[in-house]
């Protein structure tokens, strides 16, 4: 008997032993991952620090002689489950897809939250004093306890700047982009300017692609028209990701050097096509995807965004014989169709069940659910779509009148996250929320009023939303969050300024409204890192005669000038088109530039600046060689 408590005893040592042996190996693992995409680097660093605040634990529970119980073993289970889901959350930070990552931020952010509360619940239940853990070490774990509690509220924030640039390169059609100031931005803060750059980019969108197999078919394609813009801005002829060969999948890992022609792929899937079918637009699909697309009540062509006429598949015949000709002639197998997973009523009745939550009697019942909802809008284009097939659209609406500020909050920031998706931010349009939207940014707390402005910006983008927007008073608030807000409040002021004011009445609302003044305080204030929003905007009035107006004083003249010699390559480009629309029609003005020293830093931007710089400088120097005055 004695000896069988020996033997169990040291088989749980050894069982402790080669689990501590796993955890340190996977902090190891992720110590070397090198350095994470900049959207997710101060998280994932903060993961990352977290876990090797562990190591002291680990390696303590290595060399203990001390019998520990079952309860303990299971404790170090769960901690290596949290860890695995740390690795592979590290990995998607470190090796995944730039785009993905700022696409499904929010996605990101609960990743993280499921991650921190894993790992403290897992820590906090080790009974330290049990196994004869060290007052030192365990005083440390109490502190991380306390570091992964705050980690998980802090991560409750997003980086709105690129996600309101990212959600105006969605909205432009593709023969703006090169006018467009957000994809240059945008390129420049992922990193995706080189060629090298957007060859990475690509493997790790096709692998997402490949993870997928075939789910969200939307998100997927907002991702391929991103990574093709950004192709398109480097200058890049193969602007499309399915223009590069693509390697072979498992069939094909004895012959690494055979690829599958681009024309046999799925453009939603990627992957070779077993059964291609055309639809209305002449496009080639896989049958199971296409019907995926066209069953989620989507009525446009994935790859040319043209509306359908009809949702009639045709087997493309030739293409599925050359592809079985192939095939046979490169001895590939075509993968086996893979079974249509279950639909997940599970979670439509969950997202049911919240929505008729939100017309409860009970306050707390409606707050629960209303927060519920935002955080499932966030999560995923999934979620999006029932939470708006189940008709969560209303209520959501009423509740931006609901006398509760935090109601309020979450009310509007659930229908911002809802409205990305453009045929949603139709629905939300129908229910009329914008006066509502406009009184929350008026009264609401600090984070009401800053997602009120950034679902403002969403929802101009429809026009006839400008317009709504305008008539219903909704600039001067806006005017305020861009003199008293937050950073944050700021920049979400400017950008829906900016949609707003690409209408011709607003522009004068805006001018009335004594937006100007404002805008210039910005360009002084260089903490706010905001000169080419204000300039952006500036460059919309200018186009108004009241705004010329306004801005034909001399030192903004010499504001400008400053910018076009000292500024960044982006500032330079909207100093230099400010300037040309205010002295196109006043020689004035471009003689007053001129005795500011412009000449030859204009003459230097014509050469090397931006190309839309280029081009703006060009004007101006043509306009100097035009004018009888000069």
């Amino acid at each position: 008997m004695e000896e069988e408590k020996v033997l169990s005893k040291c088989n749980d040592r050894r069982v402790v032993r080669d689990l501590v042996e796993e955890l340190i190996a996977i902090i190891e693992d992720a110590k070397s991952m090198g350095e994470f995409r900049g959207t997710q680097r101060k998280e994932s660093q903060t993961l990352l620090r977290l876990l090797k605040h562990c190591l002291p634990l680990l390696e303590e529970l290595r060399d203990l002689d001390a019998h520990i119980s079952e309860y303990g073993i299971s404790c170090l289970y769960k901690l290596r489950k949290a860890f695995i889901l740390a690795k592979k959350l590290l990995k998607t930070c470190q090796a995944g897809s730039k785009i993905y990552l700022v696409l499904e931020t929010d996605a990101m952010v609960t990743r993280f939250i499921s991650v921190y509360d894993k790992l403290n619940q897992a820590v906090e239940g080790i009974p330290y004093k049990e196994i004869g853990i060290s007052e030192e070490v365990t005083e440390q774990v109490q502190l991380m306890c306390m570091q992964l509690k705050r980690a998980k509220q802090r991560t409750d924030s997003q980086d709105m700047e690129l996600i309101m640039d990212m959600m105006a390169v969605l909205s432009f059609d593709s023969d703006r982009i090169a006018e467009c100031d957000g994809i240059k931005r945008l390129a420049s803060k992922l990193s995706l300017n080189t060629l090298e750059d957007l060859k990475i980019e690509t493997v790790a969108i096709r692998k997402l692609v490949k993870e997928r197999r075939g789910q969200n078919a939307e998100g997927t394609q907002k991702i391929m028209n991103l990574l093709d813009k950004f192709k398109r801005l480097a200058g890049i002829e193969q602007a499309n990701v399915l223009d590069d060969p693509v390697p072979c999948n498992r069939s094909l890992q004895k012959c690494t050097s055979l690829t599958i022609p681009y024309e046999f792929l799925c453009p939603i899937t990627l992957e070779i096509m077993r059964d291609p079918v055309i639809i209305a637009t002449g496009q080639t699909y896989e049958r199971a995807s296409i019907q995926q697309w066209l069953d989620s009540d989507h009525g446009t062509c994935p790859k040319t965004g043209l509306s359908l006429t009809h949702t009639t598949l045709a087997p493309n015949v030739a293409l599925r014989n050359l592809i079985l000709q192939w095939c046979e002639s490169n001895n590939y197998q075509l993968p086996k169709k893979e079974p249509t997973p279950p639909p997940k009523n599970d979670r439509g009745d969950k997202i049911l069940t919240l929505i008729q939550e939100l017309s409860s009697s009970q306050l707390l019942v409606q707050r629960k659910a209303v927060t519920k909802i935002r955080m499932l809008s966030r999560e995923c284009p999934e979620n999006r779509v029932l939470i708006a097939e189940k008709g969560g659209i209303p209520p959501l609406v009423q509740l931006l009148t609901y006398p509760d500020s935090k109601i309020q909050e979450h009310a509007v920031t659930a229908l911002l996250n809802l409205s990305i998706d453009d045929k949603i931010k139709k629905q939300v349009s129908k229910e009329g929320p914008i006066p509502a939207i406009i009184e929350i940014l008026r009264n609401g707390t600090d984070g009401a009023k800053e997602n009120s402005a950034a679902a403002l910006f969403s929802l101009s983008m429809l026009d006839e939303n400008k317009a709504l927007i305008g008539s219903s008073n909704g600039i001067p608030p806006l005017l305020i969050l861009l003199k008293e807000g937050t950073i944050r409040g700021k920049k979400d002021a400017a950008s829906a300024l900016f949609n707003l004011t690409l209408s011709q009445s607003n522009k004068s609302r805006a001018i009335e409204a004594g937006a100007i003044k404002p805008l210039l305080n910005i360009l002084q204030n260089e903490r706010l890192d905001m000169v080419d929003e204000a300039l952006s905007v500036l460059l919309l009035l200018a186009a108004h005669p009241d705004g010329r107006k306004e801005l034909g004083q001399l030192s903004f003249i010499e504001t400008l000038v400053r910018f076009i010699r000292e500024g960044t390559p982006k500032n330079k480009e909207c100093a230099a088109a400010v300037l040309l629309k205010l002295c196109t029609n006043n020689s004035n003005l471009l003689l007053a530039a001129l005795q500011f020293g412009v000449y030859e830093h204009v003459k230097e931007v014509s050469q090397n600046g931006t190309k839309r710089g280029q081009k703006k400088a060009a004007a101006i120097l043509q306009l100097m060689s035009k004018s009888e005055q000069i």
